[in-house]
């Protein structure tokens, strides 16, 4: 089964880091690490304003590092945050077609969040493997929108 997962798996997407406030993470790594945000939105519907940092000279082909921080306390990134403090959150994989790949994953007996996939950052679309089923690490499927790479 695994074999035909992964030919619908192209890289590693993103890391999702959730953090209290946007703007001074972005900050501090763009000191620290030379990366720029290249992208940033609010998803009213995840809670979360966020912002996509790349490292420079990546053209968008390389793995992002997502930040998220919380619209309102109910958000799950407030929550994430209430528990544990700001830190790694999710790992992305970008896929061809996450509907595919999630069906896939439930015919394995993984728990899978949303029913189809919602809309994520850039107008994808997005779906998530449970931590528990994925040793503690919330996996996010990400198939981008038509036309982009991230």
């Amino acid at each position: 089964m695994h074999s035909e997962i992964s030919s619908y798996v192209t890289a590693v997407d993103h890391v999702g880091i959730a953090v209290p406030d946007l703007d001074a993470a972005i900050a501090f790594h763009h000191e620290h690490f030379g990366l720029a945000a290249v992208h940033q939105e609010v998803n009213e519907a995840q809670g979360v304003r966020e912002a996509m940092l790349r490292a420079p000279g990546d053209d968008g082909e390389g793995t992002a590092v997502q930040l998220l921080a919380p619209l309102h306390e109910e958000s799950p990134i407030a929550r994430f945050l209430e528990r544990g403090g700001p830190g790694l959150q999710q790992l992305a994989y970008r896929v061809t077609d996450v509907e595919t790949v999630a069906e896939l994953l439930r015919a394995q007996g993984l728990r899978v969040l949303y029913e189809t996939a919602r809309p994520g950052t850039s107008n994808s679309l997005v779906n998530f493997v449970h931590p528990k089923d994925a040793g503690g690490v919330l996996v996010e499927l990400v198939q981008p929108a038509a036309g982009t790479e991230a």
